[in-house]
Order: structure tokens, then C-alpha cells, then sequence
């Protein structure tokens, strides 16, 4: 099954039938919200708001072990992860199918594997996004006519708080092309769990010292909201053309 996890400006979507809500408790405790299930475009998916249900939770509050264990136990098969980010060299209101990670987090939970009863599991990360599942983010990008960005990589962050100038200069010499903070250890989690994963990205303002202004959240809202719609357009066209079962 399809599964979703909207980032800030995501919370719902918009069209999804809603049958059902699962509350699922697991060992690393309870995550962000329960796991809707229900259908968009004729399709089963499921969904899950990262940060919560109002948005409650900052990027480190994240239990990100909880959440992809939820949506794993829910029936999920794949997941497609939608973030909200800056812009180091992509300018802000487009939409990045990111093809690499470089994560800059600090004290996260990142691994299923740290049960010392546990045989430890080394997973190959040399590629962190599904391939296949971004061919098919392309032709839904096609279909929900949304100009957007292939490739890049995004930088994960710690937060709360924005980065200075001097960080974005660094992330940007070390080749990253967008920023966020729930990036990881999302994405290697999913590995762990032999879950594809791919990232859509939406810009919704430029890095720190990439623009003569400050950064803030009135802007970063109001693209919030136009580019939230194009994102649920593209999640829509992604799931009319989902194998059914």
C-alpha cells in the first residue's frame, strides 16, 4: 500500500476517503498521530503527519522510529515523504525530487539495529531514494502538470531554528542544493525496514545569504499554501496510476 508522510503544511489531504484510523502503539512508543487508511483516486493509501495533528512537533521532537514502524505495521509498501525547504541553489516555489542525503542531525534515534541482544545490520545507503518510485513521482509531476526539479541533495539539518549564512555557504560547497530538518533519519529508517522512500520537496524560501532579506514565516506561509495544492495535485496523479492489489 501507498503511504504519505506530510510535512509542515500537510497535515491532510485533501480528497483522501477516510476509512479508517489506526492508533498504533509500537516498541519505541507512540508516533506523531494515528495512520489514516482510506483512498485517493480509487487508490488504498495511508497517511501520516510527521509533526503531528495540529503541528505540535519540531524536527528533533520527531519520533521517527515510531512513525515508520506505524506505518510499516498499518500495511504500508512504500513511502513517499514530503518536505518543506530551502533553497541553496533552487529557487523557492519549485518542486526537488532529491536523488541524495548528506545529514548534519545530532542525537536522533537512527536505527532500528541498537538492541545489543540484536545481530546489528549494516544497510547500503550509497542511493537513499527508491528509483523506481521516483520515476513513477516523475510521471505524476507530469500528469499534475508541476514544473519541478530532478535530482540535487538535501541537506538534513538539526533545528529548530534556520541556519546561519556561513552554514548554508558550507552546505552549498559541500554540494547540497535544498535544506531541511526531517530528511534523516527518516530516509534510512525506511531502508532498514526494506521500505522504498522517496522525497518531494517543496521550496518555500531561499537559504540564509541567499537572499537581501530575512526569512520570514509570513513568506514562508504563503507559499505554504500554493505550493501545498500543487503538492496534493501531484500525490493525487501518483495514486491513480498505483498498481492496485
Amino acid at each position: 500500500m501507498l503511504a504519505f508522510i506530510g510535512g509542515t503544511g500537510l497535515t491532510r489531504i485533501e480528497g483522501l476517503t477516510l476509512r479508517k484510523q489506526h492508533a498504533i502503539s509500537t516498541r519505541f512508543g507512540e508516533a506523531s498521530a494515528p495512520v489514516a487508511e482510506g483512498e485517493l483516486n480509487g487508490a488504498p493509501v495511508l497517511f501520516l503527519a510527521r509533526h503531528g495533528d495540529p503541528h505540535v512537533r519540531l524536527p528533533h521532537q520527531v519520533n521517527y522510529r515510531a512513525n515508520m514502524l506505524a506505518l510499516k505495521e498499518a500495511g504500508a509498501t512504500e513511502i513517499v515523504a514530503v518536505n518543506a525547504v530551502g533553497g541553496i541553489s533552487v529557487d523557492t516555489g519549485a518542486l526537488v525530487l532529491p536523488e541524495q542525503i548528506i545529514d548534519y542531525t545530532w542525537g536522533r534515534d537512527g536505527t532500528f539495529f541498537d538492541d545489543p541482544d540484536e545481530p546489528l545490520v549494516h544497510v547500503d545507503f550509497s542511493w537513499p531514494f527508491d528509483a523506481a518510485l521516483r520515476e513513477r513521482l516523475k510521471g505524476a509531476l507530469a500528469a499534475a502538470g508541476a514544473p519541478w526539479v530532478d535530482g540535487g541533495c538535501y541537506a538534513a539539518t538539526q533545528g529548530p531554528r534556520l541556519e546561519t549564512a556561513a552554514e548554508i555557504r558550507r552546505l552549498e560547497q559541500d554540494g547540497n542544493t535544498i535544506v531541511g530538518m526531517t530528511g534523516m533519519p527518516e530516509a534510512v529508517l525506511a531502508r532498514e525496514l526494506q521500505l522504498p522512500y522517496a522525497m518531494l520537496s517543496l521550496v518555500v524560501n531561499p537559504a540564509a545569504g541567499k537572499a537581501d532579506r530575512e526569512i520570514t514565516m509570513a513568506e514562508i506561509e504563503a507559499v505554504l499554501h500554493g505550493g501545498m495544492a500543487r503538492v496534493r495535485a501531484v500525490l493525487a496523479a501518483l495514486a491513480a496510476h498505483h498498481p492496485r492489489p
